[in-house]
C-alpha cells in the first residue's frame, strides 16, 4: 500500500540530504586534511560539528514547535547548501582556509538539527498512524544506502578530481532537499506577534527556555517516552564505547588496513538495510515492548561476540548483525515518540530527547579511549554490558503496548 504523495515528497527530500551528508562524511575531513597536517586541527572539525548540535538542540526543539515545520525544514536545507556552495566557490577560487571551514561546519551542524527535528515532528502529519512504522523504515533504508554505500565512494571520488567538486554536489544536494519539501502540505503553529494559534486556541507565548523546559519537563513526567530517553542516552554509551576504537581494533585484532576496515563498515550497513523493512513486520508481531527489548539483547550479544573474535569476515558479519539491532531500536523508539508526544510539544520533546543521546555519546567516546588503555576488546565488552542494562531497563519502564501512559 502506497504511503501518499506528502509522503514521498518528504522521502525524496530526506534521500537527498542524506546523499550530502554521506559526501559530507568524506569530503570535509579530506578538505580540512589539505588546509592543514595538525591532527588536533583537523578532528577539531567533528568536534565542533557536535558541540554545536548539543548547543542549539534545544533552542531548535522551540522553533520546531513555534513555526511552520514544512518552512522551517525547506529553509534550513536551501540556506545550508547556499552556504556549502559558497564555500565552494571559495575553495575553487583557493581562497578556502581552516576558520572558514570551521564557520560553515558550525552552521550546517545547526541547520542539520533543525532540519532533522523538523522532518521528524513532520512525519505523524504526513502519514496515517498505524503507518509510522513502515514509513520511519523506508526512511532509516533511505538514509542507510545514501549515508554509508553511495555518499562516502563519491564524495572521495569528487574529492580526488577537484577539492570543491564535492562541495558542489553537497550544497545542490542539499538546496534540492529543500525544493522538494515544497510538495509538503504546509501543517504547523499560526504565529501572530506574541501568540500562537494551535487549532481554536490561542496561546501566549512565553520566553524560549521555559518552552524549552516544558519539554523537558513533560518528557521526565511521561513513562514510556522518558524511559526511551533515559534508554537512548545509554545506549549512545553502549555505542561508543567499540566505534570509538574500532579503528584500532580492526588494525591490532582484526589485522586489517584501511580497506579493510572500509569493507566491514559498508558490509555492517547490510544489517541496518533489512533492519528497516523486518522491524515493522517485527512490531506487529511482537509489539514495540517486545521489539526493542529483543533489538537491545542483540546488540549486547553481538558486541560481546565482537570483542571476543580475531577474522576480519565474522567480524563483518557480527557488526552487521549489530549495525541491525541498532536502525531496529531507532525506528522503534521514534515511531513511539510520534504516536505519543502531542503535537505542539514534539520539536521540544525531540531536542531533549538529543540532548541526553548526544551526551551519551561524548561519554561513551570518552570511555571508550580510558578502556582501550587497558584492553581494546575490554572497551567493546564493556559496550555489550551496558546494552545488557538498556535491555532490563527497557522490560522495566516501557509497558506492553496499549498501555503508553
Amino acid at each position: 500500500m502506497s504511503l501518499g504523495l506528502p509522503f514521498r515528497a518528504l522521502w525524496t527530500s530526506s534521500v537527498s540530504s542524506n546523499l550530502a551528508d554521506g559526501v559530507a562524511f568524506i569530503s570535509m575531513p579530506l578538505l580540512a586534511a589539505s588546509l592543514t597536517d595538525d591532527p588536533r586541527l583537523v578532528a577539531g572539525l567533528a568536534t565542533t560539528y557536535a558541540l554545536v548540535r548539543l548547543l542549539v538542540a534545544l533552542p531548535i526543539g522551540v522553533w520546531v514547535d513555534r513555526v511552520d515545520r514544512r518552512t522551517l525544514l525547506i529553509g534550513a536545507n536551501l540556506i545550508r547548501g547556499l552556504v556549502v556552495i559558497a564555500l565552494a566557490v571559495c575553495v575553487h577560487l583557493e581562497l578556502g582556509n581552516l576558520p572558514l571551514l570551521y564557520a560553515v561546519f558550525a552552521v550546517v551542524g545547526t541547520l542539520e538539527s533543525a532540519a532533522d527535528n523538523a522532518s521528524v515532528s513532520l512525519l505523524p502529519g504526513v502519514v496515517p498512524v498505524e503507518q509510522l512504522d513502515r514509513a520511519n523504515g523506508r526512511i532509516s533504508a533511505a538514509q542507510l544506502v545514501a549515508d554509508e554505500f553511495a555518499g562516502p565512494p563519491l564524495g572521495g571520488l569528487l574529492f580526488a578530481v577537484a577539492a570543491a567538486a564535492p562541495l558542489y554536489l553537497m550544497g545542490g544536494l542539499w538546496a534540492a532537499a529543500g525544493l522538494l519539501a515544497l510538495a509538503l502540505p504546509v501543517h504547523g503553529l499560526e504565529v501572530h506577534g506574541l501568540e500562537v494559534r494551535s487549532g481554536s486556541s490561542l496561546i501566549r507565548r512565553q520566553p524560549a527556555v521555559h518552552e524549552a523546559m516544558q519539554g523537558a519537563r513533560w518528557l521526565a513526567g511521561n513513562r514510556t517516552v522518558g524511559g526511551l530517553a533515559l534508554i537512548g542516552a545509554l545506549a549512545s554509551v553502549g555505542y561508543m564505547l567499540p566505534f570509538s576504537i574500532l579503528v584500532l581494533f580492526a588494525a591490532e585484532r582484526l589485522h586489517l588496513d584501511g580497506l579493510g576496515y572500509g569493507v566491514i563498515l559498508a558490509v555492517s550497513a547490510l544489517g541496518g538495510l533489512v533492519a528497516s523493512f523486518a522491524t515493522p513486520r517485527a512490531i506487529g508481531r511482537i509489539g514495540y515492548r517486545g521489539t526493542i527489548i529483543a533489538s537491545l539483547v542483540t546488540g549486547a550479544v553481538s558486541l560481546f561476540a565482537l570483542s571476543i573474535s580475531t577474522s576480519g569476515a565474522i567480524a563483518a558479519a557480527i557488526l552487521a548483525v549489530y549495525i541491525l539491532h541498532a536502525v531496529a531500536w531507532g525506528i522503534c523508539a521514534t515511531s513511539l515518540r510520534q504516536r505519543l508526544v502531542p503535537d505542539d510539544l514534539r520539536g521540544r520533546v525531540n531536542a531533549a530527547s538529543r540532548v541526553l543521546s548526544l551526551l551519551g555519546l561524548a561519554l561513551g567516546s570518552a570511555l571508550g579511549g580510558l578502556l582501550a588503555v587497558v584492553s581494546l576488546p575490554l572497551s567493546i565488552a564493556v559496550g555489550g554490558g551496558v546494552f545488557v542494562c538498556c535491555a532490563v531497563l527497557a522490560a522495566i519502564v516501557i509497558p506492553h503496548d496499549g498501555k503508553h501512559n
